[in-house]
């Protein structure tokens, strides 16, 4: 197996992954924590609209010809006001923050040191682009939900291990239908910051 992670900056190239990274989304965000119940083509759009924020970072990991996983990152001044609002409430200069999105990769490409790449590529987006701190969100589930595996899969030691923590009382909400809801619901996000 000849795995390959690229930052894609050429236009063209980026629209066209956008039906497999949407697809790659649909399947991981289904699963723990987030239980995503999402379209196709709504992610579409998403992407999209992501890709056309100027700064914005798309790092894919690639199987040969296959996505097998992707990150974003972007100026957090061109975030929804959902992700900007808990930073200017806490008196902080989003303009200077650079938020990642998702980061996403496929259970059998685990453990292999791509998330590092995705981190490290992420990263060098956002000191290119001149931010001081970088910053992304984590959905907060409670212990005892009923859709929670056995043992699920803890990032929290890695996230560490990259040097970012939690922010205490930094948190937002988002809304999105859950596998299983007839409608969208709001859900806590908690915000995990690392100076640059």
């Amino acid at each position: 197996m000849t795995i390959t992670v690229r930052t894609l900056t050429d236009a063209e190239e980026r629209a066209a992954a956008i039906p497999a990274l949407s697809e790659l989304r649909i399947r991981i965000f289904r699963d723990w924590p987030y239980l995503y119940e999402g379209t196709t083509e709504y992610e579409a759009e998403y992407l999209a609209e992501f890709m056309r924020e100027p700064g914005s970072a798309l790092i894919v990991a690639q199987d040969g010809d296959a996505i097998i996983g992707a990150a974003t990152a972007s100026p957090m001044a061109g975030q929804k006001p959902e992700f900007q609002e808990p930073l200017r409430q806490m008196g902080l200069d989003f303009a200077r923050i650079f938020y990642f999105g998702e980061s996403v990769l496929l259970t059998a490409y685990q453990g292999q040191g791509i998330g590092h790449r995705f981190f490290d590529a992420r990263e060098a987006a956002a000191r290119a682009a001149g931010a001081a701190q970088t910053a992304f969100c984590a959905v907060i589930r409670p212990d005892d939900h009923p859709m929670r595996p056995e043992a699920p899969r803890d990032l929290h030691p890695f996230w560490r291990a990259r040097g970012y923590a939690p922010v205490p009382g930094l948190t937002g909400t988002l809304d999105w239908q859950d596998v299983g809801d007839a409608n969208e619901s709001a859900h806590p996000m908690q915000f995990w910051m690392r100076d640059l």
